[in-house]
């Protein structure tokens, strides 16, 4: 190397790199500035009050400044038999959206992509999910009308037909039905979109392969489609399980009556009863921290779980 040659130095050589390409990419970051500043300001530091849970009860005070009780909050709540009927109804209606909501889509996409006429194929979609646009408290209104003990279409009818009529809205296990039924019939087109979008990926070839082999309709359902909706199924029953101790609170909020509150009270309505309308913020915080943990925990488990069972499947 001459004498007059300059070596530069290994940090002014990054720092170089670095400046060159923000001068190409600046405007990309500088898009994710107000993303990023709605995420901190709006999601992240909000969670300095989950320090509630840990403090006595106070709506005065700054929350750093509300004295330490330590667990005194969680051992409250776990000595109540209403927090213990909460979790037991949430773990029950988790486990029945879990059985009946969520093979209801896979197996709609299923028969619709069965269908050889298209318009009636895109008539049923369209039906299908637009339940999903509707409020709860206008699917209360309906559900009221139908399955109302004296005056709903649906017992005029059995009563017309010489059959007594059924007390949904009085009676633990009809009402405990019509909730998962309706949840099944709001959600359950909406659902749909994401796996037919995933059967739309799934190779042509691959059918006509199937269909030079003999293969009936049952057999390439099995052995094609099915395995085509495996990674999108996977990730949302994974997403499913981190939810299992959560639930719907407008969804039990409206279809709700005083006579089924023994099973319709669950952690959701829990935490507004206590948190809000009896103004025990730090009770709150300490049921909604523990639901946090447990569905992370279920969250991780699963994936783990998948991950064991099929590598290559899974959320990372």
């Amino acid at each position: 190397m001459s004498s007059g040659t300059l070596t530069q130095h290994p940090l002014e050589s990054k720092r170089s790199r670095f400046l060159s390409y923000m001068r190409q990419y600046w405007v990309l970051y500088a898009m994710l500035l107000l993303p990023a500043a709605f995420f901190i300001i709006f999601r992240y530091w909000p969670m300095i009050n989950v320090l509630l849970a840990f403090k006595q009860n106070n709506v005065i005070l700054p929350v750093l400044e509300v004295p330490w009780v330590g667990l005194a909050n969680f051992e409250f709540v776990w000595g109540l038999t209403q927090f213990w009927e909460a979790v037991r109804n949430t773990l029950m209606f988790s486990a029945l959206d879990l059985i009946v909501g969520f093979p209801a889509p896979i197996i709609l996409a299923l028969l619709l992509n069965e269908l050889r006429f298209k318009y009636f194929k895109r008539i049923t979609q369209t039906i299908s999910y637009m339940p999903h646009f509707l409020s709860w408290i206008i699917i209360s209104g309906m559900a009221m009308r139908l399955f109302a003990t004296h005056d709903g279409t649906v017992n005029n009818l059995l009563v017309g037909a010489g059959f007594d009529a059924i007390p949904v809205f009085s009676s633990d296990p009809h009402w405990v039905v019509m909730n998962v039924l309706v949840a099944v019939w709001r959600s359950v087109g909406w659902n749909t979109i994401i796996y037919l979008a995933a059967i739309t990926a799934i190779s042509p070839e691959l059918y006509e392969a199937a269909e030079v082999d003999g293969a009936s309709r049952l057999r390439k359902i099995w052995h094609i489609t099915l395995p085509g909706m495996r990674p999108v199924i996977v990730i949302l029953f994974i997403l499913t399980i981190g939810s299992i101790m959560g639930a719907d609170f407008e969804r039990f909020m409206a279809l709700q009556t005083l006579l089924v509150r023994s099973v319709s009270e669950v952690l959701p309505l829990f935490v507004f009863r206590w948190g809000l309308q009896q103004m025990q913020f730090s009770l709150a915080a300490a049921v909604g921290l523990v639901q946090s943990i447990i569905n992370l925990v279920l969250l991780l488990g699963a994936n783990i779980l998948v991950k064991k069972i099929d590598g290559d499947a899974g959320l990372w």
